[in-house]
């Protein structure tokens, strides 16, 4: 029964990271015209909290081995109820810039608290459970993220028909469940510590991206500019939902389930079946590519709302066909030791493309055949260079023989 809310509270923890900003997405709108945002202003909004959470991610890994694993998600839950405190009540001030410096403030919080979820969760599982339990309890925590990405937009998009600052109050709930679940079920003799220093740390991240440059490069490039096209499509489509469309509430959160859940059904079935397969992984890995670059190619010439939806919904298809064998093969080039370095850097570029992505866009989406073309061309360029520039097969091979 322990072992049971144990992987719920795992769960949790990339459930609420998916929340931060995926919640937002629908309501951005709202926000703008409540505070009288600028364009780039809104994108702010939504891209500090992943800067700050980019920022910190590869401090997390070591701070946790060093300080153990419990107390640092404790720390991070506190954090993140803190910053969407300052959140709610930024929607109570009078004046509307002191509202939104307060909010961005709150969302600089609420990611400093991020940063310490999905990693920890990962590494606390590792800690926790062996062999195939292991690889099971992982598996779970994938299936929470997938759900958060299909119900997060729905969630934020009814919570703001009662305000648009509602929202933020579910981010404190969760919280404290998390909270909760780790003070009861996690003791402090259960979490692994070793006393690697952070400028040790910092060295064996910078030998290891010297030697392994030439492979990581387009793999990270490739996952950080998913995520771009990902968010930034998003922030688009909300918009152009609430004020071509006119649609709000419920019915705008669904249509974000359908490129989301196309995601996260294909990124759910990739990680099942990859496995070690060396040629199933850049199959797919192409095949994906195609699929974002098709649907972004035609999307330069139809990108009414029906169009975008179908398009879109492919394309992210697509990227859930992409994502999981970047992040195989991105973590298979080096050693086993290493492999802690790779994915927290990995990670703060992910974070990147999410932060980037509404801060471009809301500028790019003035001309949108034109914003499409750009997206066209990003992608191009990430195939190009995954495909010609090095030998997939080899890189795998490579990495493959170092496991």
């Amino acid at each position: 029964m322990k072992e049971k809310y144990i992987v719920i509270t795992l769960g949790l923890l990339p459930f609420i990271m998916v929340l931060g900003n995926s919640m937002l997405i629908p309501i951005l709108p709202t926000i703008q015209q409540a505070l009288q945002l600028t364009n780039f202003e809104i994108g702010l909004v939504l891209s500090s909290f992943s800067v700050s959470a980019a920022v910190l991610i590869p401090l997390v890994g070591v701070l946790s081995d060093q300080y153990g694993r419990k107390g640092l998600i404790i720390t991070s839950m506190i954090l993140f109820i803190g910053g969407s405190m300052a959140a709610i009540i930024s929607g109570f001030l009078p004046n509307e810039r002191s509202s939104f410096y307060l909010l961005l403030m709150g969302r600089i919080v609420q990611g400093v608290g991020a940063a310490g979820t999905t990693p920890l969760a990962m590494a606390l599982a590792g800690d926790l459970f062996q062999q195939e339990k292991r690889s099971k309890v992982l598996g779970i925590l994938e299936v929470y993220n997938g759900i958060g990405k299909v119900i997060a937009p729905i969630i934020g998009a009814t919570a703001a028909l009662f305000a648009w600052y509602s929202a933020f109050y579910v981010y404190p709930l969760v919280a404290a469940l998390i909270l909760y679940g780790i003070l009861r079920y996690v003791g402090k003799s259960e979490t692994a510590r070793n006393t690697v220093s952070i400028r040790d740390y910092i060295h064996k991240l910078k030998v290891v991206l010297q030697r392994e440059k030439a492979w990581l490069s387009p793999l990270f490039f490739t996952g950080g500019l998913g995520l771009f096209l990902l968010f930034g499509t998003l922030y688009y489509l909300s918009f152009l939902i609430e004020e071509t469309y006119h649609i709000d509430g419920f019915f705008k959160g669904t249509a974000f389930a359908f490129p989301l859940g196309a995601m996260t059904i294909a990124s759910y079935w990739t990680g099942r079946e990859i496995k070690n397969n060396r040629q199933f992984m850049t199959k797919l890995l192409l095949i994906g590519l195609l699929l974002v670059s098709i649907s972004f190619a035609l999307l330069i010439f139809k990108h009414d709302l029906s169009s975008l939806m179908f398009l879109t919904t492919i394309a992210f298809g697509g990227l859930g066909f992409v994502l999981p064998c970047a992040n195989m093969m991105s973590t298979s080039v080096v050693k086993d030791e290493e492999r802690g370095f790779v994915v927290s850097l990995y990670g703060t570029v992910r974070f990147i493309g999410v932060a980037l992505g509404p801060i471009v866009f809301g500028e790019w989406m003035v001309e949108v055949t034109q914003m499409f073309v750009y997206c066209f061309l990003l992608i191009l360029f990430a195939s190009i260079w995954l495909f010609t520039k090095m030998d997939m097969m080899k890189v795998i091979k490579m990495g493959m023989s170092k496991l």
